[in-house]
């Protein structure tokens, strides 16, 4: 065990965490296929993730340095992927912090510290991305500092080390200065000098805490966590001790340790270490593996609970089931009780319907869920998310989050209005450098529908980051959205000339010669009813022609609705349907007969069929 250090990375979105476990991994030198060693971001190995640039599902990694295994995991910078996060942080000892030098500590920094600090890990910070021309390592330094403070660290955790590193290069030292950086081998020392060895006991009773779970095509479901007590062999008999108690004896047939970015079957592994075992088949995340003779649960991963709901449907619309490949109740339903098995954060709830109410801890967490079932061909539709109520002493209370916001000065006071029509509560703003940086706290329902009126907003030069605060009242008196749709009355392509005749009435969401359907929301009113419009309309053509009659008229470029866009938008009466191919945006009523009666129905008129 003293050759054993287990350490988690974590950092806020974009600081650099990823590229410094690939030097990491690089320069000690870990034997690596060519395929992985080839790429830019070793770690980032999902494609959503190289997309986005940002960490989603947690890795395992391990390195041999001077005889010591350095396992590393690598940790989601998003508050939206906490449940990961408290997970991954109950397998390591230690922790290294990673800042940028320009930025300084922020609010993913600040979520992923405390869960850390809360559980006494000693943390090594690392200033990184010193190499920017407008590096602060000194700011970032203090900043640092007085966020330990703010999160109430003990002396022990107040008296951290502190390493200066620029992961691009691969280079890291105990000064500031690049030019005195030769490689990442300082990082490698302070591990080994501050962070503990794991505290075990292989003299005891076996005991072993799952945290995560991968799929194998061959092995079945193989389980991922650090042994606590005893010694695993190949082979063994264990009991499995689910959540409720149970205890169910199984025996291993596989036990693999990790090296470099793989893993490789061991015959035995002492406690301290992180390991995957296949045999069981049921083994969720949080329970324990414990010994034959003596089993005893370790204490249960404690996880946040749900903050944003959506409704998941079997697309029902004119073009269901022609673009993907998964479009059944039965598909769709497995698919989703299936994420449970890896997602502990996430919630389903099955209605009556073929309807399946998913739970989640914010937007993005949904719509990585989304987009993840939507690339693997499934087809289906959602509807519009909601927040989830709690009644806490008697009240209805409603999710609130903290929201950070860094603006150019020019643009404080259009963030301060939208906030304050939002029910946000400014709680902080400080000015630096011609930078406004605001906090405020408001209900998590007012951010619907924000993100990209803030890009807006701000032309591209915010940056907004939130973090869950706690269950307060609902302020109530909510305002609906300010526009209302376009929606198409016939199915067919849209034609130029009934596009051009409706752009004046708002934003259109299509160009030409692409297939509709009646009820599809084919753009965003400019006022806040929904119009019913004809955009397959043809100009009628005669043998009469006047001179100079050319179509001078211009055909504003239309706004492309990616995943996130549409599910901002839609609002009550909307799905957002989701294939392989397209996203569309619908009325849930396609016919405009249809949806009168439901709203007559809706406000308990009598209606005469």
């Amino acid at each position: 065990m003293e050759n054993i250090r287990n350490i988690a990375i974590i950092a806020h979105v974009d600081h650099g965490k990823t590229t410094l476990v690939d030097a990491l991994l690089r320069q000690s030198k870990t034997e690596m296929k060519k395929e992985i060693a080839s790429q830019e971001m070793i770690m980032d190995s999902n494609e959503l993730e190289r997309e986005r640039g940002i960490t989603i599902f947690s890795k395992n990694a391990s390195v041999m340095y001077n005889g010591t295994k350095i396992n590393i995991i690598d940790t989601p910078g998003h508050a939206d992927f906490g449940g990961e996060v408290e997970r991954v942080l109950n397998m390591a000892d230690g922790c290294l912090l990673l800042i940028d030098a320009k930025e300084g500590p922020m609010p993913q920094t600040r979520f992923v510290l405390k869960k850390a600090l809360e559980m006494g890990h000693k943390i090594i910070v690392v200033i990184n991305k010193i190499d920017k021309a407008d590096a602060r390592p000194k700011f970032a330094l203090e900043a640092t500092f007085e966020l330990f403070l703010e999160l109430g660290a003990g002396d022990h955790s107040l008296d951290f080390p502190v390493l200066y590193a620029s992961g691009r290069d691969g280079k890291a030292g105990l000064e500031p200065d690049l030019n005195k950086m030769e490689n990442i081998i300082p990082v490698f020392d302070a591990i080994i000098e501050h962070i503990p060895s794991p505290v075990a006991d292989a003299e005891k009773p076996l005991q072993m805490l799952v945290t995560s779970i991968a799929p194998d095509d061959f092995k079945g479901r193989i389980a991922i966590g650090r042994i606590h007590n005893g010694i695993l062999k190949a082979g063994q008999e264990i009991v499995h001790i689910n959540r409720e108690g149970v205890k169910t004896k199984s025996k291993l047939t596989s036990l693999m340790t990790f090296a470099g970015l793989g893993k490789a079957e061991a015959t035995e592994v002492k406690a301290g270490d992180i390991v995957a075992i296949a045999g069981i088949e049921d083994v969720t995340i949080g329970e324990t593996i414990a010994d034959a003779e003596n089993p005893e649960a370790l204490p249960l991963i404690n996880i946040e609970e749900p903050t944003v709901k959506m409704t998941f449907l079997v697309n029902d619309s004119p073009f269901g089931g022609k673009e993907g490949e998964f479009s059944t109740t039965r598909q769709i339903r497995q698919r989703l009780f299936k994420e449970l098995e890896t997602d502990v954060s996430l919630k389903v709830e099955e209605t009556d319907k073929n309807t399946w109410i998913v739970s989640g801890r914010g937007e993005l967490h949904l719509a990585i869920l989304i987009e993840r079932m939507r690339r693997e061909g499934f087809e289906f539709q959602v509807s519009r998310p909601q927040v989830i109520l709690r009644e806490i002493n008697g009240q209805i209370m409603t999710p609130y989050e903290k929201i950070f916001i860094e603006v150019p000065d020019q643009y404080q006071g259009v963030i301060m209005q939208k906030m304050g029509v939002r029910k946000g509560e400014l709680k902080e703003m400080r000015n630096i450098n011609g930078i406004s940086f605001l906090e405020f706290i408001i209900p998590t329902r007012g951010l619907f529908g924000y993100r990209n009126e803030f890009l807006t907003d701000t032309k591209g030069l915010g940056i907004i980051n939130t973090v869950f605060f706690q269950y307060m009242e609902d302020p109530g008196n909510w305002k609906e959205r300010d526009n209302g749709s376009l929606v198409a009355t016939e199915t067919g392509e849209t034609r130029l000339y009934g596009l051009k005749n409706v752009q004046d009435r708002g934003i259109l969401f299509f160009g030409p010669a692409e297939k509709i359907y009646e009820g599809q929301v084919v753009g965003q009113n400019s006022r806040p009813n929904d119009i019913r419009v004809n955009v397959c309309k043809e100009k009628q053509l005669s043998n009469m022609r006047a001179k100079g009659e050319k179509n001078r008229e211009h055909f504003n470029v239309p706004k492309t609705m990616g995943l996130e866009d549409a599910l901002e938008y839609i609002g009550d009466d909307e799905y957002v349907e989701i294939t392989p191919k397209n996203i569309r945006i619908r009325k849930v009523h396609l016919k405009e007969v249809d949806a009168k009666r439901a709203e007559r129905a809706a406000e308990g008129i009598k209606f005469d069929y």
